[in-house]
């Protein structure tokens, strides 16, 4: 077993979102850190590089967004509509899609650092713009919805661009084909960083490690093992490298299995998307997040989701689940030429597979599902819609009577040609069982104590997302434990240096 002779003060293992803001505040608080990323400088940023950049935070009004958005002017922001997203309105969306199980320690952390966290990472480069996405054109005023108006510039890519942009100034050396395994331990304290780095194994001493390489998304067996027989086929929708490493390193350490193993972020996505992220076309273009404005049918030729429950931010990780339910693991999502101006970019893209017909009944013969149950669907949905106000920026209670499952809100007959389908299945996006960290991004042993030397961040640290999550939840969480891991380990390092002296 080869050696490294210098020890760093901390490693980072992962090379995303949180594993990145762990290592800039680190080195600000004047740790010397080594970032290990198993895969290729071309296939960095982890599953953070394939996101679309979206980041829910809690501010207290349009104007607190001010200093986020510089290049806004004030007549821009005259002419946007945006509903305060409180501390306790964050809060209250996370342990309502949650069913109330978020740790309260975890999930007040989250929400009570996102927006000076947002303000940080601003100052390390990363720029912000609206997000599209979460917006409709109402009488010349931009009406925002779901409490998500911002995202990163440049999507996913921007953000990890940014952030190693910044690592490259502060001088963070980054190893890549570096594939950490095991974590060394002397005197019950990490000691060291056992790796694979192209065929020979190193040991690299360290006085601190902080886990921030994802969950077990990437890794079959791991997924049927945990989440079930019906996920070994699901497409991955981030890094192929997410296999589970850090998870099995911290538990073989000590740490505690912890939060919901048996759940997952899933996602609708294009029945053609590729089966691993694709480094060539990142930016999360195959997904397809428009469904509460049309409907959803299986194979059968029926619905199974309510597609108006909520806005598509609380429902979509729930609802690719369901999709993976479903005959073949496939879906068609529906929509008419009314509602077709109003679908989001993805449904417009090159890489967008469509089916497109003049009538229902040449629809459904193009689809290949059940012919007469599909037309019985279509006709007792239409037939179910009720009267009301349209409008998309807001929960209009426009839905249906008498049908099982219903559509609770914007709901409009499938009546005007022509008719779109988008076949699409599901797509897993990480995990949500992690280990057990305290909101110091500290690592707990069974005893609830800390180990001393162990951090992790982002999708490693479990028992914050409970079968669904809040939209841009991720890579919030991502960004406030990384920072917070990184200046934990910091603390660390300095208080081990004053006992030696």
């Amino acid at each position: 077993m080869g050696n490294q002779s210098k020890t760093f003060d901390l490693i980072v293992v992962g090379a995303g979102n949180a594993a990145l803001c762990s290592a800039i505040a680190a080195k600000e608080n004047g740790a010397d850190v080594l970032v290990l990323e198993r895969g290729s400088k071309q296939k960095r940023g982890g599953n953070s590089f394939f996101t679309d950049g979206a980041m829910r935070f809690a501010y207290q009004n349009k104007n607190a967004l001010k200093p986020i958005l510089p290049q806004l002017s004030s007549e821009d922001f005259e002419k946007i509509d945006m509903p305060e997203y409180q501390a306790s309105d964050y809060l209250q969306d996370m342990m309502k899609v949650t069913e109330g199980k978020s740790a309260p320690e975890l999930a007040e952390q989250l929400v009570e650092k996102s927006y000076e966290t947002i303000q940080w990472m601003q100052k390390q480069g990363v720029k912000f713009e609206l997000n599209e996405n979460q917006s409709f054109l109402k009488d010349r005023v931009q009406q925002f919805w779901g409490g998500l108006p911002v995202k990163t510039q440049g999507k996913g890519i921007g953000l990890v661009e940014a952030l190693f942009n910044k690592l490259a100034s502060l001088g963070v050396d980054i190893r890549y084909h570096t594939r950490a395994v095991q974590i060394e331990m002397t005197n019950n304290k990490v000691s060291g960083i056992i790796v694979e780095e192209q065929g020979e194994i190193k040991v690299i001493p360290t006085k601190s490690i902080v886990l921030a390489c994802g969950g077990f998304e990437a890794n079959k067996e791991k997924r049927i093992k945990y989440l079930g027989e019906e996920w070994g086929g699901a497409i991955v929708r981030g890094s192929e490298f997410n296999t589970g490493d850090g998870l099995d390193m911290a538990v073989e350490a000590g740490a505690q299995p912890y939060g919901d193993w048996s759940s997952c972020h899933a996602h609708t996505t294009d029945f053609q998307a590729p089966e691993v992220g694709d480094y060539k076309k990142p930016g999360d273009i195959y997904k397809k997040s428009s469904y509460p404005l049309g409907l959803i049918v299986n194979m059968r030729g029926e619905r199974f989701v309510d597609e108006g429950a909520d806005f598509r931010n609380y429902t979509y990780a729930k609802y690719g689940k369901e999709t993976l339910k479903q005959p073949e693991q496939k879906a068609f999502q529906l929509f008419d030429e009314r509602v077709r101006p109003l679908l989001r970019t993805e449904y417009n893209l090159e890489e967008a597979t469509c089916l497109q017909a003049d009538s229902i009944e040449a629809l459904v013969e193009k689809m290949g599902v059940d012919r007469k149950r599909f037309l019985e669907t279509i006709s007792q949905y239409n037939e179910a819609v009720q009267e009301g106000e349209y409008n998309p920026s807001v929960k209009d209670g426009k839905g249906t009577s008498g049908i099982v499952p219903p559509k609770s809100n914007w709901a409009l007959p499938f009546d005007r040609a022509p008719f779109y389908a988008y076949p699409v299945t599901c797509g897993i996006t990480f995990t949500f069982g992690g280990i057990q960290a305290n909101k110091n991004s500290e690592v707990l042993d069974k005893n609830q104590a800390p180990i001393p030397g162990l951090f992790a961040a982002g999708e490693m640290i479990g028992g914050l997302f409970y079968r669904n999550y809040p939209g841009g939840s991720g890579l919030m969480s991502g960004a406030v434990f990384g920072r917070t891991a990184g200046e934990s380990a910091a603390k660390y390092i300095h208080q081990i240096s004053e006992k030696m002296y």
